[in-house]
């Protein structure tokens, strides 16, 4: 298939990324945008999660920001965490879970196809490890919907891939805090 047909067909199919404001988050929407994807962002505020630098990015990329409200899931993650806490009271892979399953959730009100995050993988030990990464994407309930565009060549294919929606060879390969493919 070449460059243009994959485009055109692309231009139908939408992403909701998850937008920390991070250089990552940043890129990866890039990524998409690139291949005539459709984007919209998506942070979640609570007493934990400052939305300001997502604000900014969003207005810098010129995407439409959702922001959502995650105290009362946050504060139901501290009482009781499902895969335990990390470091600083910090229950990465609940969290993760949640945020992903949230913005599953709104892909239908949004228009969108499947969920993006700028998440490198083993750029951190807990939630960014292959393995983790797979099982957060299996618990959220949008199993083979989560695309990693920062690291989509070193994780297995997702169905926007399969289906020919992103094309995977103008993603990335990125593993760990290094930016080298």
């Amino acid at each position: 298939m070449n460059g243009r047909s994959l485009i055109s067909q692309s231009e139908s199919h939408g992403a909701l990324s998850l937008l920390s404001g991070g250089l990552d988050s940043q890129l990866a929407i890039c990524l998409l945008r690139d291949q005539g994807i459709r984007v919209h962002a998506i942070v979640f505020e609570s007493p934990f999660f400052d939305s300001t630098h997502a604000r900014i990015a969003a207005d810098r990329l010129g995407v439409p920001l959702h922001v959502v409200d995650f105290t009362a899931d946050i504060v139901a993650i501290l009482k009781n965490p499902k895969h335990g806490f990390g470091s600083n009271m910090n229950p990465c892979i609940d969290c993760h879970t949640r945020m992903l399953q949230r913005a599953g959730q709104m892909l239908e009100n949004v228009n969108c196809n499947f969920v993006s995050t700028g998440e490198v993988a083993n750029q951190r030990p807990m939630s960014q490890a292959p393995n983790t990464m797979k099982r957060i994407a299996r618990e959220c309930g949008y199993d083979g919907l989560v695309v990693r565009p920062m690291s989509a060549k070193v994780l297995p294919e997702t169905l926007p891939e399969q289906n020919g929606w992103i094309d995977r060879e103008r993603l990335m390969g990125i593993s760990g805090r290094s930016r080298e493919a």
